[in-house]
């Protein structure tokens, strides 16, 4: 028995999706534990392409029974649309496909106060995705928020929903100057998600408990990446969850003593999307090039990902926070044609140098990254099927990482699809 949790080492787009679909080929439980449908998990494999943002990365590869956590907060309507599909790409969720009843529900004021805060903060806004995550984590941690167990008792769900939205509707008008809203549009919207859901829906900390006691493999799949972390990133420019391996624990209800690995997730180079700091972030042409050649836009916004250099600081913080004793590296082939790459190894901040990544926001945003150089390899890596393959370059960069974060790579990726990963 085995419980993995796959995590994202930088901000996030790390190729996630990827590395789960890959290995849950020998899980019996892919469990999705925080988040919601802010992210997206892209999956190629027999020609075929998709974007989850719910369901989790499992569902095309194995028999794996697939659960949503009651760390994540869901769309019903965006859960719906990707359940059909998955079917439509010939995925079979009934009985592979397991909602945790304590998972709480986004509903379209969440989506609103999302939209309204974003634009009453002006230059200082976070650079959130609009899809009502944060307002509904506020929701669940002040003790109003609907779960998705409430959508077997009609009766107390009306009432819950009415109540807060008198309450929104008095911040809406008074504060955010907006038109108040309505509550029976959106309760009946939610009764008739409810009717296709229910059948879903389920005590999954119990269904997990006794996949433990019999031994079963369990992947735990993260969203988003450690340095976006509410409490551990770059704050307050963060998720408004945990995607660390502590966080697994909570949003799947496995206790930590059961976690045997935890696999960080990197690229080769270093990416980020929406506000806040990026040391080795590059604005020039280098960055464009990263950018172009790593298709870098957003598979939940299509906004265009900030590019730069691998961060191996806030990679070792990452490692650290996480406990990583496994790393995967994927798209290596973006950096194919570079003559030159550099590794950030160290920050000069007021003119002294570290290699702690910083916490407080001035700091990292007012830091100075220093930076190793490489030589590139200057060939495709295609042709690569082992790391005994790959050019001497590639081959001293690789140990170069493993060198400075002290932990063994073990998924090296080359492409998008699952044939162009090597497993270690």
């Amino acid at each position: 028995m085995a419980t993995r949790v796959v995590v994202g080492a930088q901000w996030g787009d790390e190729g996630k999706g990827k590395i789960v679909d890959l290995l849950s080929s020998d899980a019996d439980y892919v469990v999705r534990y925080q988040g919601g449908a802010n992210a997206g998990h892209t999956l190629e494999f027999d020609d075929k392409k998709i974007v989850l943002h719910l369901i989790p990365s499992g569902i095309f590869n194995g028999d794996a029974t697939c659960v949503i956590g009651n760390g994540v907060v869901i769309d019903p309507h965006a859960l719906l649309e990707e359940i059909e599909e998955v079917e439509a790409m010939g995925g079979d969720l009934k009985g592979q496909l397991k909602i945790s009843g304590s998972a709480h529900v986004i509903l379209p004021y969440h989506q609103l106060l999302d939209r309204v805060k974003e634009e009453h903060r002006g230059d200082d806004a976070i650079g959130t995705t609009g899809r009502g995550i944060g307002p509904a984590y506020v929701s669940k941690v002040s003790r109003v928020g609907i779960r998705m167990s409430d959508l077997f008792h009609p009766k107390a769900l009306r009432k819950k929903v009415r109540d807060n939205i008198a309450d929104i509707n008095e911040a809406l008008q008074h504060v955010y100057k907006h038109d108040p809203i309505e509550a029976d549009p959106i309760i009946e919207n939610l009764l008739e998600a409810a009717e296709q859901l229910c059948p879903y829906i389920t005590n999954t900390s119990a269904l997990l408990h006794d996949a433990i006691k019999n031994g079963k493999e369990i992947l735990l799949e993260g969203a988003q990446g450690s340095l976006l972390d509410v409490d551990h990133g770059t704050y307050p420019f963060v998720t408004s969850s945990c995607p660390t391996s502590g966080g697994a624990c909570t949003g799947s209800a496995i206790p930590p003593t059961a976690i045997d690995k935890v696999m960080g997730i990197s690229k080769a180079y270093c990416t980020r999307v929406g506000n806040g700091p990026f040391p080795s972030e590059l604005t020039g042409k280098a960055g464009e090039k990263l950018r172009e050649a790593g298709q870098e836009f957003g598979a939940t916004t299509g906004r265009p990902r900030r590019c730069g250099w691998i961060d191996l600081v806030a990679l070792k913080y990452a490692v650290r926070l996480n406990g990583m004793n496994e790393l995967a590296l994927t798209k290596l082939d973006i950096l194919d044609d570079f003559e030159e790459i550099k590794l950030c190894t160290s920050y000069r901040v007021d003119g002294e140098e570290t290699e702690v990544f910083p916490l407080d926001l001035p700091d990292v945003e007012n830091l100075e990254p220093v930076y190793t150089s490489m030589p590139g390899w200057n060939q495709s890596l295609e042709g690569c099927n082992s790391r005994e393959d790959f050019p001497a370059k590639a081959e001293e960069y690789l140990q170069f990482i493993e060198r400075y974060l002290d932990v063994d790579l073990t998924i090296l990726s080359k492409g998008p699809k699952r044939s162009e990963t090597i497993v270690l």
